[in-house]
Order: structure tokens, then sequence, then C-alpha cells
């Protein structure tokens, strides 16, 4: 696997996470700096398939195991088969909606090979692991589970839990039996990977918190270990709005489901504000190395640098090098590059989710496929535009507002990029004769 970043000492890990403002709680202190400083641990992160994809969200937990890895411990991507069945509460402020156990079933396997994608399976001592939580509560049978796990767990306690608390004081909304057993769920996950695996330190989101409370304590009673835990702030933008949504709605890992071009465009927009937090949380440049990218562009009067190299690791990360590549060539065609070097498929992420699309016919005119695509609000408009030279094809300038269409003239064969000044673009697509 083609690692980004750097591997460090065992005990530089949560200083690492410090000066990128990733730790919001720790559950140990100074035991777990010495807990990790006296060799490799075993960190875990669970990961409930709520849909067929991971998504940016699941973004910061998922790089954060693969900084533990790269510091020499070994991390677990726990994919929660059990859990999904329930559905987490923590700060919902409704129930989810219950999903069929067999679609669950098949989104945990389409996670799988996402979560494989950041973390090193074969590298001796400190391998990865990859593990579902069915294992050890399919076949636990319900009398069995309260006798041995839920005679542990105070009921007055779970009450107090935050998670809990916020959604049992709302008037409109309860809280089921079964989601307010979640955390039951997760903390039995816990222990078991302790005893399973020797997993000392679990990691999750400040939202987790009271969770992972409840399974470090859960392990001391029934394992009689003492386990640790670290959480992550949540991501927040600067304007309010919410991490990891766009219009067009939530950005996904999957590149079926977001285009690495889609993806690399997200984070070519983030905003100033938000963009130098985000190449500390997502990316593994040191973070001396983006205090002086910030001051570079605080000091040029150019465009800041910053968006650009965060879209071109996070997208790295996410799909690799054949897959960044792909997203540059779509970024410099669609911005005044030339279109001739896209590839097929290059066009096919365009037509997917990244421009408006319109088919149409060989030898339909200019003038039609402006205004059929909104190019144009009229004819006049749209001869105006041409004659104005605002108009190009594959990023040829058009000056005759009735020029054809022709399979001859089009990315291979079918594609036609139309730009209007800069920043409006369309895809047409030729239908096949």
């Amino acid at each position: 696997m083609n690692f980004r970043g750097a591997t460090m000492a065992h005990d530089s890990i949560l200083a690492d996470l410090a000066s990128r403002n990733l730790v919001a709680q720790l559950a140990g202190g100074e035991q777990l700096r010495d807990h990790l400083a006296s060799g490799s641990r075993t960190v875990y992160c669970g990961f409930d398939p709520t849909a067929e994809s991971l998504h940016i969200g699941n973004l910061l937990p998922l790089l954060a195991l693969r900084r533990f890895q790269l510091a020499g411990h070994r991390p677990i991507a726990l994919v929660g088969g059990a859990t999904s069945l329930i559905g987490d509460p923590s700060f919902k402020d409704a129930e989810r909606q219950l999903n069929p156990q067999d679609l669950l079933e098949q989104w945990a396997e389409r996670i799988k090979p996402q979560l494989a994608r950041f973390l090193d399976f074969d590298c001796g001592g400190h391998s990865a692991l990859l593990v579902n939580n069915l294992e050890w509560t399919r076949g636990y049978d319900m009398l069995g589970f309260l006798r041995d796990i839920g005679k542990h767990f105070s009921v007055n306690a779970m009450v107090r839990k935050e998670s809990v608390r916020q959604r049992i004081e709302r008037s409109d909304e309860g809280i089921s039996y079964a989601e307010f057993s979640y955390m039951v769920l997760q903390a039995f996950d816990f222990s078991e990977l302790c005893k399973r695996h020797d997993c000392t330190i679990q990691v999750g989101g400040s939202d987790q918190w009271g969770n992972i409370t409840c399974g470090i304590e859960l392990t001391r009673k029934l394992r009689q270990r003492q386990v640790h835990a670290v959480t992550f702030p949540l991501i927040t933008k600067a304007d309010g709005t919410k991490f990891g949504k766009t219009e067009s709605g939530t950005v996904w890992l999957d590149p079926a489901r977001t285009s690495p071009y889609a993806l690399y465009q997200f984070w070519r927009n983030a905003a100033d504000a938000d963009v130098y937090n985000f190449l500390r949380f997502f990316t593994f440049l040191p973070p001396e190395q983006i205090d002086e990218i910030e001051r570079a562009d605080a000091a040029s009067n150019a465009r800041p640098e910053a968006q650009a190299i965060l879209a071109r690791e996070v997208t790295g990360l996410v799909h690799g090098e054949e897959g960044l590549a792909a997203a540059q060539r779509i970024a410099a065609a669609l911005f005044g590059g030339d279109a001739a070097g896209l590839r097929e498929e290059d066009l096919g992420q365009l037509e997917q989710d990244g421009l408006p699309c319109l088919d149409a016919a060989p030898g339909t005119s200019l003038l039609e496929v402006l205004v059929a695509s909104g190019l144009a609000r009229s004819r006049r408009i749209a001869r105006d535009l041409v004659s104005s030279g605002a108009i190009s094809a594959n990023n040829v300038v058009l000056t005759a507002e009735d020029e054809p269409l022709a399979p001859v003239a089009a990315l291979h064969g079918k594609y036609f990029i139309i730009r209007r000044g800069k920043k409006h673009h369309h895809l047409v697509k030729l239908a096949a004769k």
C-alpha cells in the first residue's frame, strides 16, 4: 500500500493528534501516554453500515486509525453488522429508520473494501484487522446476554449520559428501548476486542464519549483490564453549515456515488476560514508545513494555494494516484486547459455527478443546444453570446450560431463540454445514430 505520511514513534501519536487539534477527550491521561510509549498497542474504531458507502464524515476516524498504524500500532476497523441493526441514538433528534438485516449485511460487505483502502493489512506485527461485531453477538441468547452483560450496567448511569439525556428530555421525541441498549452493544464490542485481540484503545468522535466510557467500565468489570480512549472533535464549518454536505447531498467515499472529480472539487471549494483546519484534520502534511502554507497565503495577493493542496492530498488518499490524476485532468479541462486529453471515463465522471448533461442528436445546432441546456434563456441571447465569443465547445471558441455539433469534432465521438464564460459548463452527449 502506498502510504501518504511518514512513520513516527509509538508515543508521538498523541502529540501529533494534539498538534492537529484532533483531541477532544482522553480516557486515561498520562496512563494512556505511558501505555502507548511502552509498546505497540491495538486500537479500534467502529463503522456502522448505514448506507452502501462510507462518507467523508467517516474520514476523520479512518485517518486516525491510519495515523496510529504509522506510529507502529495495530488498527482494527470494526464493521457494525450488529449495532447497525439497532441504530446509534447519540445526539440524533429522532430514532433512525431500521433497515432489513439482509440489506445491512450487503452494505457491510460493500464498505469493507473502502476501509481496506486506508489501512495496511500486510505489514507484519501491526497489520490491520477487519472484524464484524456480528461474530460475537449473533449466537448470544437474550437471557444469557442480559445475565452476563446487562447486569453490569446501571440504568441510573445510562440515563445520565448526555447522548441519552438529550433525547429523554425532548417533549416531542423519546428513545426506544432498542436505541437505549445501543451503548450496551458498543461496550460489549470493546470488551470482546480486548479479549480476542488484546485491544486496549478505542477512538471515535466526541459524540461517542458516553458509549466509549461504558465500554471502558465493562471491560474493567469483565476482563479486569484497564483500557483507554481518544475522541476527536466533531467537524463544523465556520459558516455554521453542516460539514460533508453539498447542494447535491452527501459526499461519499465510493467513486460510484461521488466521483473523484466531485470529491476533488468539494475540497477545492473549502472556505478560507476552514481550509487550514481541514489540512490539519484530513492530511498527513506536518503541522509546521501547514502553518507555512497559511503564512504564504496570507502574504500573497494571489489566490490561496491551500485549497488546491487540500484537494490533491485528500483525493489521493481516498482514490489513489489514478483517481487524483483523473480529477486534475477534468478540472484543468473545465477551467481553460486542453479538453482533448480527457479520457472517456473522465467524461463519464462528469456525466455521473459533475455537470448537467444534455442528450442531443448529431447535427443539432449550437443555438438549439444553448437554449435547451439553459446556458442561454432565449435564441436572441444565445446569438449574442456566440457573437461575443463567450461560448466554447471542448475549449474551442465557437463563432457560428448555426454550427452543428458533429461526432467528428466530439471527444470520443460523442461528448462536448460547452462553456459559457469561465464558470458555466454543460456536458452534451450525442446520441448514437
